[in-house]
């Protein structure tokens, strides 16, 4: 949704980017919750007060949880394993955003996710993933018809994804863990 480039971190910078990512996508009042790590830019009082003035809700990472947001670790864990990722450092600042803006561009409007049926960010965002995964979903139907015997009968599943997570396996444990823990508490 935003993005930006500086030659160095700032909770004032932080701060102008959210202030004017709220606006772009014309968020209301006390309707975000802001997730990210504990860096000092994220958790400084200017940043802290932009999201205050917003109505943003802060929620910090814990501490060696690196699954805490899915999304941001994928993009991470994304970039970093791109062919196109930079082996040496930018020239300049300018040259760094002209790579991130490249960057941005694909994993948003291009790079389909496996979490999320292989539809774009994009596409999830803008609310087109329904009607996607809707005529994804009839063609396989139709597929089988024409020909079951061809189907194993393990395909994929194109209803939309509310929630994903980074490490499903572990968010299932960690939910029973918590189911656990709340059944030995009443009992």
């Amino acid at each position: 949704m935003g993005w930006q480039v500086y030659e160095q971190e700032s909770s004032a910078l932080a701060g102008e980017l959210l202030r004017d990512l709220c606006h772009h996508e014309g968020i209301p009042l006390n309707q975000l919750t802001l997730h990210s790590d504990n860096g000092s830019s994220m958790k400084g009082s200017t940043m802290l007060a932009t999201m205050q003035q917003l109505g943003v809700m802060p929620s910090f990472s814990r501490p060696s949880v690196s699954n805490d947001n899915p999304y941001s670790e994928s993009l991470f864990k994304t970039l970093k394993y791109r062919p196109q990722y930079p082996l040496r450092h930018f020239a300049d600042v300018t040259e760094a955003r002209q790579w991130v803006t490249e960057l941005v561009k694909w994993y948003n409007h291009e790079h389909r996710h496996s979490a999320i049926g292989f539809v774009t960010p994009a596409q999830r965002h803008e609310g087109l993933d329904e009607q996607l995964l809707t005529n994804r979903r009839a063609v396989y139907e139709a597929a089988y018809a024409k020909n079951p015997e061809r189907w194993s009968g393990n395909t994929r599943s194109w209803q939309r994804t509310e929630e994903v997570h980074l490490n499903p396996d572990k968010a299932k444990e960690g939910e029973a863990k918590d189911k656990d823990i709340q059944i030995r508490k009443v009992a």
